[in-house]
């Protein structure tokens, strides 16, 4: 079994702040079809598809997302599709930034700590 683990963290557009606790619960919701198990510490955490486990939580006082996932690359091309088509949808839900805009702010992030 492959297995890889990735540890993000994702800048939240103004106005999507307020609402972030609710917004990743809902989101993994809405594209995952699946109600998240919670930590205390406010973490989230599901298993969907091509992931064998997605946790979110919120970092930086309320404004970014933090999201480690641990996938099994031992899955169906269609599966790995699908999988990562509702993660890039839940990013979207949640920071408020599609991916050409989250993958900006990544590389506007690396530029400032050169």
């Amino acid at each position: 079994m492959s297995l890889k683990n990735i540890m993000q963290e994702y800048q939240i557009k103004r106005g999507y702040t307020k609402q972030l606790a609710e917004s990743m619960i809902q989101g993994l919701r809405d594209q995952f079809g699946t109600e998240p198990g919670a930590s205390p510490e406010g973490h989230y955490t599901i298993a969907y598809g091509a992931l064998l486990r997605l946790e979110v939580w919120s970092g930086a006082e309320g404004k970014t997302l933090i999201v480690d996932t641990e996938a099994n690359k031992d899955v169906d091309d269609e599966t790995i599709i699908d999988t990562n088509r509702r993660f890039r949808n839940y990013l979207q839900q949640v920071t408020g930034y599609t991916a050409k805009e989250r993958a900006k702010k990544a590389q506007q992030a690396l530029k400032g700590k050169e």
